[in-house]
């Protein structure tokens, strides 16, 4: 069983993934188009060359948690930073499929970076913000790897609530606090939602500047480091106002549950071909754990988990490439992707480290790395069992014979 697995290819996901066919509409045809893999294989070498076990041990304890100038040739030279924002507005023009297949190579490699604030959460909140001064002035920079960005948002399960939202405005300042902002220690930008006089509007802050303290957080993965963040009449300038700030925050929040989704499904695969070589090269009385039967109940177990998980991530994203939002439900796409990929990503990191042994426990193996990124990963815009609840409002509580919630096949 074991050298079965070994010969999944890794990038299975090859029959999974979705392209849209055309600019007026999507095609439900699993299939990552020549360019795409070009993509994967070019991003899987620079994760190669530049976040190598090693060099990602010496980012985590360093300050800042990643390396600037590697953090600019992702967005100067291989454009992965913002694939799917047009080119009008300094992207590449690609689509929400493209930024997925580099973010799973990003995943599988555990690359440092500031992914989450900047890639899965502030760019597609910019891009869905309608053009202006500020919101031109933040995104290119973005793009381009010059500048990095925090988000502060309010939610929910991945949902948007306005009524949980801390910090305050008077139009020109931002007073408040927000705990535990992933990606808010080195940002040079902030994007926040306040409360103001008319309702919540989401604003940017410049991380550096006067009435913003930051506090470090001590955290069990230090791959992805989170701070405490209080603002004293902090300048701010508006990037939506109230009205069409909830729409922007919702899409934002949408494509990084998807996004993270896919970086659990990258880890997640990761693992499971360490595991499967592991199995295969590990003698124990004569022959290879992976001739046991428990092993390979094990492995298959693994690998049903990350097919299972690949599916629901690359869903998600295809439901969010359908500008219309014709195809499927985003909502109900990214909330399903959450549940699955969180707790997929789980098992199997705990898996790697059954299947690994005594070595899987220790600090030089790279097993706990990924361990503590799943523990984290699953916390992160909701807990798969907060999902699952959310899927059951969708799917059950809200449905009404106008309004059947569909997941759509890939049949047609």
């Amino acid at each position: 069983m074991a050298e079965e697995l070994a010969e999944q290819p890794d990038n299975a996901a090859e029959e999974l993934a979705e392209q849209p066919d055309n600019a007026a509409g999507l095609s439900p045809t699993f299939t990552f188009t020549e360019e795409q893999q070009q993509l994967r294989a070019a991003v899987r070498r620079f994760c190669t060359e530049h976040f190598d076990e090693q060099t990602v041990r010496r980012l985590m304890e360093s300050e800042p948690r990643f390396d600037p100038k590697v953090w600019a040739r992702l967005g100067a030279e291989l454009g992965v930073l913002g694939m799917s924002v047009p080119e009008a507005d300094g992207g590449v023009g690609g689509t929400l499929v493209d930024q997925a297949v580099a973010v799973e190579e990003f995943g599988a490699a555990l690359a440092c970076g500031p992914f989450f604030g900047t890639v899965y959460l502030a760019v597609p909140a910019l891009a869905a913000a309608s053009a202006g001064p500020v919101r031109d002035e933040l995104l290119g920079p973005l793009l381009e790897g010059a500048r990095t960005a925090a988000v502060i948002l309010a939610d929910r399960a991945g949902v948007f609530d306005p009524t949980a939202v801390t910090v305050t405005t008077d139009g020109a300042t931002l007073t408040g606090t927000a705990s535990q902002v992933v990606d808010v220690d080195a940002a040079d930008d902030l994007l926040v939602a306040a409360d103001g006089p008319d309702g919540v509007g989401l604003y940017a802050v410049d991380a550096t500047g006067p009435g913003v303290t930051r506090t470090p957080l001590v955290t069990m993965d230090l791959t992805r480091p989170q701070a405490a963040v209080r603002f004293s009449g902090a300048p701010a300038r508006l990037v939506a106002e109230p009205g069409t700030a909830e729409r922007v925050i919702t899409r934002a929040l949408q494509v990084g549950a998807a996004l993270l989704a896919v970086e659990q499904v990258g880890a997640a695969q990761h693992l499971l071909d360490l595991s499967v070589d592991y199995a295969k090269s590990r003698l124990q009385f004569g022959r290879p754990i992976g001739s046991f039967q428990a092993v390979k109940h094990r492995l298959a177990d693994m690998l049903v988990d990350v097919e299972h998980a690949r599916s629901t991530a690359y869903h998600a994203v295809w439901a969010l490439a359908d500008p219309a939002g014709e195809l499927d439900d985003p909502a109900l796409a990214t909330g399903i992707a959450q549940a699955v990929c969180s707790a997929a990503f789980s098992r199997v990191a705990a898996d790697t480290i059954q299947v690994h042994g005594g070595i899987g426990f220790t600090w030089e193996h790279s097993a706990h790395l990924y361990y503590k990124r799943a523990a984290t990963d699953a916390a992160l815009l909701g807990t798969a069992e907060q999902h699952r609840d959310r899927v059951a409002a969708l799917a059950l509580d809200t449905a009404s014979p106008d309004r059947v919630p569909r997941v759509a096949t890939g049949s047609g």
